[in-house]
Formats: structure tokens, sequence, C-alpha cells
């Protein structure tokens, strides 16, 4: 079977799949955070917090509990970094170095999971555990959260609060997150991921050279960094390594992961707003801007553009053997659509036009689905600004799902899309200007820019993965990316609970005939248009630079 059939195969059970999911995960996210009712361990959880979990969030103080806890989660993994060497199951490893440990931390804490060490040199086995590991699971909880009181926000009349950052995190973290994870990283295992607590086994290799090989509970953290969207990897090789990916079939199911709970969100927030087919719009979004970055992205790898890859089918520099060039390039496609920041294999070989691709995906602002949570406020986000655009063309005060978007919803929602694009073009004009920022450059002209240019864009969207060809483990690198991080994250969500607080606090517009209708094929094209323009006239300046320079060339 060619690659291409087997391609296509791949990419059409997994939609199967995931529209398969959709449904049932959708209502079950919906009751959950719609649920009035707390188990015992949650009822626990709280008491050990301090907090009234009936007691309900004005936006501000939703926003304020996010940021603390933020916060206190970047120093307790900073913590256990630097104390390394003093805790148990670390491997004898030495305490990580300061800016590392700072860039780690806040990478892990703000779902990026950038990582500018060697995982299985570096992090004995209570740091991957007990630091990473636990920020897998809330920082995703913490996307969903957003999410979550942003739909509260569109669906809620006359109110003066979104709902518990505490509850929504707690949940998020232990009903939906926890057990889809215990269930994933059992099929991992299955799959022949390793999960244990062993140290650096010495072997000797087939040309009779000593190799150390360090296992790990590694299954469990894999499924977790796929079902939250983080994509940190236990090993430097991340998800190409065969202890973290065996097979093309564990290559499936890790992709699953990635996409379930994104796609399956749309679901919940139809239900939650009480209007199903808002949520089908929104998917129908989401899927078309999916699909056709996949099959680009697909046919740039299968094509190549240089001698060699012609001259094999494909372009396999840098791709593993037993995944081959189409399941790598969707492998890629879905980490980079979403905040995942994962590899199977190694972006910086990508072909001009591929590699260009993984960019865009991250540069559309990763709705499509984007991370978990992330994505689809990033998207409520973008049909906002379409229907603003809409109401500018008719001339009539735009609406959606009731409430009217006027000149302070457009504000924060324009701040939003601001903040990245700003974060992305002046960090790489920074890098690109100083000593320190080109001595980390290990290729010239427009593929060296384009390093620098994937290294910002990744941390400034809080996806994590890597172009590869540039040494980001300096101090430079480390705080200026770290920076971009934090950013990144805090200050879009602070946007979005802020659009939150204010579309809450409306009453309902009744629908007239000049109000736009967002559920139907004419609402999903404007969006996609939206999105793509936005994007294109952006970053094109930057892409003619760099990849776009390169695919010429």
């Amino acid at each position: 079977m060619s690659q291409t059939a087997a391609g296509i195969i791949f990419i059409a059970s997994l939609i199967l799949a995931i529209a398969l999911v959709h449904k049932p995960l959708g209502d079950y996210m919906a009751r959950v955070y719609t649920g009035l009712r707390h188990n015992r361990v949650e009822r626990l959880v709280y008491r050990l917090v301090g907090v009234r979990p009936d007691a309900e969030q004005r936006w501000g103080v939703y926003a304020r509990s996010l940021l603390a806890f933020s916060l206190i989660s970047i120093l307790v993994v900073y913590g256990l970094q630097r104390l390394q060497d003093k805790l148990f199951l670390s491997l004898g490893f030495a305490p990580v170095p300061d800016h590392v440990a700072w860039n780690t931390a806040i990478s892990f804490v703000t779902n990026t999971n950038w990582q500018a060490y060697s995982g299985e040199s570096t992090m004995g086995h209570l740091v991957q555990m007990a630091g990473l590991a636990v920020q897998n699971f809330v920082s995703a909880a913490v996307g969903m959260a957003v999410a979550v009181a942003l739909i509260r926000g569109f669906a809620r009349r006359g109110s003066e609060t979104v709902g518990n950052f505490w509850v929504d995190l707690v949940r998020g973290s232990l009903r939906i997150l926890l057990p889809i994870a215990f269930v994933g990283a059992l099929v991992l295992v299955a799959g022949g991921l390793v999960q244990n607590f062993t140290g650096p086994h010495e072997i000797t290799t087939l040309t009779g050279g000593v190799q150390n090989l360090t296992g790990g509970p590694v299954a469990g953290q894999e499924a977790i960094k796929e079902l939250g969207t983080n994509g940190g990897g236990f090993y430097n090789t991340n998800s190409s390594h065969p202890f973290e990916n065996a097979t093309t079939w564990t290559n499936w199911f890790e992709i699953f992961l990635i996409l379930v709970i994104p796609f399956a969100l749309p679901r919940a927030f139809g239900r939650m707003v009480g209007q199903l087919r808002q949520g089908y719009a929104i998917v129908a979004v989401m899927a078309t801007l999916a699909v056709l970055s996949v099959v680009l992205l697909n046919v740039f790898e299968l094509a190549g553009n240089a001698t060699v890859p012609q001259a094999i089918g494909a372009a396999m520099e840098g791709k593993e053997v037993r995944f081959g060039a189409s399941n790598s390039a969707t492998f890629a496609a879905a980490t980079t659509l979403t905040s995942t920041g994962a590899v199977n294999s190694f972006h910086d070989s990508f072909t001009p036009l591929g590699g260009m691709m993984t960019l865009l995906n991250m540069m559309l602002g990763e709705v499509a689905p984007g991370g978990v949570g992330a994505g689809l406020y990033g998207m409520l986000i973008l049909a906002v600004i379409t229907v603003f655009v809409a109401g500018l063309m008719v001339g009539r005060t735009p609406e959606y799902l009731g409430k009217r978007i006027g000149a302070r919803e457009m504000k924060l929602a324009s701040l939003y899309f601001l903040v990245t694009p700003v974060l992305v073009l002046t960090g790489t004009a920074v890098a690109m200007a100083n000593e320190a920022g080109l001595a980390a450059m290990l290729n010239n002209g427009p593929h060296g820019f384009s390093e620098i240019l994937y290294a910002f864009t990744s941390a400034s969207n809080n996806n994590g993965s890597a172009f590869g060809g540039v040494t980001v483990n300096t101090p430079w690198y480390d705080v200026a990316l770290g920076l971009c991080m934090v950013l990144g994250r805090f200050l879009p969500i602070i946007f979005v609970l802020a659009l939150a607080g204010s579309l809450a606090a409306q009453k309902p517009v009744p629908a007239s005939a000049g109000t736009l209708p967002t559920h139907r094929p004419q609402f999903v094209g404007l969006v996609v248009g939206v999105t793509i323009i936005v994007v294109a006239l952006t970053f094109l300046p930057a892409l003619a630079l760099g990849p776009l320079a390169e695919g010429i060339h």
C-alpha cells in the first residue's frame, strides 16, 4: 500500500472516531460544568483549599483566582527543580539551572510545555510526576475553565457572575481529564510504552557503542500530555521515541487523544447555551480549517520539492520510518493546530512549505480545534469579530447569541488577537537584532530566520514545539521565551474573562430581521474567511522572509 493510500485511511479513521465521540463526550462535559452537586473528593479539595464551592465569582475575582493559582504553581514547579538533588527518585541528577528552571516552570504552567532541556538526563522521576505531569492536568483544566466562563457569559442574562474558578478547575481535572487519561495510559502501556520507576540502564548498541536508556512513568505522562494538549516529552526526542510512541497505532491513538476534547467542546458549548446548532457551526469552522491544513501538509511532505524526496516519493528526512511521511505530517498538523507541541518528527527537516504550514497553524491562533479550552474561546472571539464585521456591512448593531457586540466587547476581542502578533513579531525582531539571539542560530538565510520566527510563534501561542535548529538553552532565550509564554497565556485569558463578564451582565436582545443567523453555512464561511484574512494580513510579511523565500529559492 502506498504512503498516500495509507495516509488517507489513517486520517479518515481519525475523523470517524472523533465524530463518534463528539456527542457523548460533549454532552458529558456540559453536565460536568452545569451540575450543582459536588462529590466527596471534590468537597475535600475545597476544604483543603479553603473555598466555598457554591459561591459564584465576578469575572475579576475569577481572574484573580486563576492568576494566584498559576503563580503558586510556577513557584512550586521552580522549587522542585531547584531542589531536585535533595528529593527521592532524583536519579542522581543535579538541580536544574535557574534560567532553565524558570523557563520550564512557566512553560508547563502556561500549557506551553516548551523544553529547553533533555528530559531523560535532566529531570528525576519525582519532578516529572509531581511537577510536570501535575501541571499537564491543571493547566489544561484552567483552559477549559476559561472557555466555560465565556460560555456562561453568552448563556446568562443580567448576571454579575461567571461561575467559580475553583469548582471549574477541580471538576475539569477530576471528572474529565483524570478518567480519560487513566484509560489512555492503560491503552498506551498495552501498545508498548514503558511505565516504571527504573533509572538509567547501560546498553551496548549494534555498532558497539554504549548508551544509557532511562525508564520511568512514561505512559501516564504521555496520555495526559496529549489529552491536555500539553506536549512536553519525557524524552528529548518526544513522541518520536519508541518508549513514548511505539507503533503506528499508538501514533493514531495519541493524535486521537489530542483532538478528542477540543472537537467535543463545541458540543458542550451548544448544549450550555441551549442552541446545539450554534455548536455545530463552531465545530464546522474548526473542521474546515483542520482538514485544509492536514491535506496541505500531507501534500507538501509527500510531494517534496527536491531531487531526493521526489525520487523516493516523500520527504523522509527527520521522520521515523515506522510512521512514514504522511502520518508524521498528520501528527504535526494535529499538534500545531492545537497547543500540544508534541512532535514525532523533526519539523526543522520538513519541506519549506510544509514547515510554513506548521507555522500557519499556530499563527491562526490555534483554533482549529485549538488547545483544550483555549481553542474554543479563541474561536468564539473570532465569531464575535465576524458578527461585528458583518454588522458593519449591513449597517446594523451586531448581535451574537442574543448579546449586543458593542464598543467594549470589540475592544476586548481586538486586544485578545493583538497580543500574540505583538509578542511574535517583536520577539523575532529583537532576537534577529542582538548578538545573543543570532549566536544561537545554526542556519543562516531564510531557514535560520524561520527557526527564530517558529520559536517565538510557538512560545507566544503556548504551543511548545520547535524547528530545533536554534539553540534555545541559553539565559537570553530562556528569559525571552518565558516572558512570551506568560504574556501570551494570561493577557488573552484576562481579556476573555472580561468579555465574559460584560456579556453575562447584558439582557437578551430579541432577534430581528436584521440579525445575522450564526448557525448557517454562510456564517461558517465568514468565520473561516475572517480567520485566514486576519492571519494573512498580520504575518504574511514575516512568512515571506522565511519559509516562502526558502520555498521559492
